[in-house]
């Protein structure tokens, strides 16, 4: 059997996720990564992506905004202003995240604003 080690998925609202994890693949703003138990300590931050979490009966896929990662050797921890769970995103769901994304892209004031908004944007699109 596969080493596990925690993993906590953290907004500022509340924890979404707190459970033991095979393996994590992080949008890394250099690049996907992929934390397994033992990985070497890593602080890294996050680009708008796909966070796939694997554990022993189960696999989520969610979908982050920015935000910073924290690896330890027996610790995943994810810092993140908003997740979306891409299994309960609904169709009107998507379509009123769609419509979000869009309202902040036209609103952003600053290239690595407009960057990240457009990034999500993308991402929402694909997901459609």
């Amino acid at each position: 059997m596969a080493d596990l080690f925690k993993f906590e998925l953290v907004t500022p609202e509340h924890m979404l996720i707190a459970a033991d994890a095979l393996q994590v693949v992080v949008p890394g703003t250099e690049g996907d990564f992929t934390v397994l138990a033992n990985h070497a300590p890593v602080i890294s931050t996050l680009r708008p992506g796909i966070l796939d979490v694997t554990s022993q009966a189960t696999r989520k896929r969610l979908l982050v905004t920015e935000g910073f990662a924290e690896v330890a050797p027996d610790r995943l921890t994810v810092l993140v202003p908003r997740a979306l769970d891409i299994e309960e995103l609904t169709p009107a769901r998507l379509a009123a995240e769609l419509e979000t994304a869009e309202a902040d892209l036209a609103a952003a004031k600053d290239d690595h604003t407009r960057r990240v908004a457009h990034t999500l944007l993308e991402l929402l699109k694909a997901l459609r």
